[in-house]
């Protein structure tokens, strides 16, 4: 196990050396000049030539590039063009609310679409069946702009449920553990930053405070967000589950433990729910780096200020740091992702040897 481990994060650096060159050429290669997008389109050449130096735009790329990557190979994404201010600690400050957000989401998306898919397996081609799969169609056909729309002006709008927007109500705010705790900790250090990061988890810093107002507050406020961004993994997991386990329950294995009079309900969850995990849980892990990397419109629509809504604000001004060390954060969350489901097919599969 830890030599399959080792072997997959050592072939993990040749993808992130690749996706931080990708990264960097691409966002070079996004039309527009970052001075007239920041300072204006009245800027005059003098200013922009001395903002292309104090940023060091005005190297050739190559030599950007091997400044970058020096940076990056020592824990440092530089610092944010629009905001002059370093991108990891921007990346502190917004990271937390889009893993937030997205785990929300796909703890949603996977109970809610296993349940449906096995529902959906076990009454094949009944009523059941066809309603399952048309739900499922739906949520899949819908976009998130115009879900997460709907949902505003149904439960926030129309009947005053849910909040339409934000993170905490006005004038609320969410202390962060350490402090609560009477930790003193030195501003400018990695445990700073590290601190920092786990206390911006809204939810789970008031959960650690005992602090059940924010809590209460941040689960309404994501709620509407949550569902909306939600909906497309939901189906799709419904729907590879239904599949999957249609496929398990006609094996001959299956058939001799309902030979031995094993309920149905047994023969379904521990013989053929298990076996069929194996491509939902490659599909959940696909749809975890999806969640992480698509959720720009969610937070547009609701306006959170999540790690999405940076990298949109990002590319508008032309902020190259902010857009590769978001990009390089996300890409590396897919590897993990990627290493864990590989890890767990052991468990669910005992036939499939790691090693």
């Amino acid at each position: 196990m830890l030599q399959f481990i080792a072997r997959r994060l050592l072939l993990a650096i040749p993808v992130l050396f690749g996706i931080l060159i990708v990264t960097f050429l691409l966002a070079r290669a996004i039309p527009g000049d970052p001075c007239k997008s920041i300072l204006g389109e009245k800027a005059t050449a003098e200013a922009c030539e001395a903002f292309a130096e104090n940023k060091g735009l005005n190297e050739p790329v190559p030599v950007q590039l091997g400044i970058y990557m020096s940076d990056v190979f020592q824990g440092d994404f530089g610092d944010s063009i629009r905001f002059s201010r370093p991108v990891t600690q921007i990346l502190v400050e917004r990271l937390p609310m889009t893993i937030e957000l997205s785990m929300t989401a796909l703890v949603i998306a996977v109970v809610l679409g296993i349940g449906m898919g096995v529902v959906s397996a076990m009454r094949h081609n009944t009523a059941v069946d066809v309603g399952t799969m048309v739900v499922a169609n739906i949520g899949v056909s819908m976009p998130v702009f115009w879900l997460g729309l709907m949902l505003i002006w149904l439960f926030a709008a129309t009947l005053g449920w849910l909040p339409p927007s934000g993170r905490l109500p006005a004038g609320m705010a969410s202390i962060p553990f350490y402090e609560v705790w009477g930790w003193t900790v030195a501003e400018d250090g990695f445990r700073f930053r590290a601190l920092d990061f786990i206390s911006n988890h809204f939810i789970f810093n008031s959960i650690i405070t005992g602090d059940w107002e924010v809590l209460r507050a941040a689960i309404r406020h994501l709620v509407l967000p949550a569902i909306a961004l939600s909906t497309i993994p939901m189906a799709i997991i419904a729907r590879i589950t239904r599949s999957s386990l249609l496929d398990v329950m006609g094996r001959d294995y299956v058939r001799t433990a309902r030979a031995k009079g094993a309920g149905e309900r047994r023969v379904v969850v521990r013989h053929g729910l298990r076996n069929a995990l194996l491509p939902v849980v490659t599909i959940i892990g696909l749809q975890l780096g999806g969640l992480l990397s698509g959720a720009v419109l969610t937070e547009t629509i609701f306006g959170l200020a999540g790690a999405g809504t940076m990298v949109f604000e990002a590319i508008t001004a032309r902020d190259f740091p902010v857009i590769q060390g978001f990009v390089v954060v996300v890409a590396t969350g897919y590897v993990v992702v990627n290493l864990l489901v590989d890890i767990s097919y052991a468990y669910l599969d005992p036939r499939i040897r790691l090693e």
